[in-house]
């Protein structure tokens, strides 16, 4: 499984930067960001597997950021918040939230809960279980190779389901016709830009319908297609 960052979300640039270079020791990638809302665009845009969340912040705070995330996507979230008190972590644990810690904290512990979390995550979604991918209101089941949207299951050829479990797990990234042509067909590519297109046009028709914008699969011209 192609691994993806930790998304620091915190107002205060010491922080960010503090974690930033302890996550950096032990090797694990990084995004930083200063609020929620950002922190909810860069979701959509790359793949994160857990999610530093700073409760206290001005606009849309951690709480409700929580909410937010828990309605798309199961991706691990660590509450980091000055609040100490034991209903302050009930709180946060029961809106969606995976570990709390207080600060100041530790910064080896805290890298320590990170690993533990990013490794229950990684075990879960290495196909040992049940992978389930999503992005808005698509959500893909490898284990029964089912596909839902907005409820709804999407019915996919075996080759259009290949193709789409290969662009979530790669979200955010561009894949290149070539690369999807390799991953999905298991065969050396020899110019065979017209099969992944007619696919990816069919995949298009089942998902967006007669959409003049597509919300899932984006062309990035002259480089490929991503989610």
């Amino acid at each position: 499984m192609n691994e993806g960052c930790v998304l620091i979300v915190d107002d205060d640039a010491d922080i960010r930067n503090m974690i930033g270079i302890y996550l950096e020791n032990a090797s694990i990638p990084y995004i930083k960001c200063e609020n929620a809302i950002k922190a909810l665009e860069i979701l959509e845009q790359y793949k994160i597997d857990l999610i530093l969340l700073d409760i206290m912040m001005p606009g849309l705070n951690g709480m409700d950021a929580c909410i937010k995330i828990r309605e798309q996507s199961k991706v691990p979230i660590i509450f980091m918040s000055a609040k100490v008190q034991d209903m302050d972590k009930v709180q946060g644990l029961s809106v969606g939230a995976d570990d709390y810690i207080t600060k100041p904290f530790n910064p080896i512990e805290m890298v320590a809960r990170v690993k533990a979390q990013l490794r229950r995550y990684r075990q879960y979604n290495d196909g040992n279980g049940a992978t389930t991918l999503q992005y808005k209101e698509l959500e893909l089941n490898e284990a029964t190779r089912q596909v839902w949207l907005g409820g709804a299951e999407v019915k996919l050829t075996p080759k259009e389901f290949s193709i789409l479990a290969y662009l979530l797990k790669n979200k955010g990234m561009v894949m290149s016709i070539k690369r999807i042509y390799e991953y999905v067909w298991q065969e050396e590519f020899f110019d065979n830009d017209s099969t992944v297109i007619m696919h990816i046009s069919n995949l298009r028709d089942k998902l967006e319908g007669g959409a003049q914008e597509f919300q899932y699969i984006k062309t990035v011209w002259g480089a490929g297609y991503k989610i």
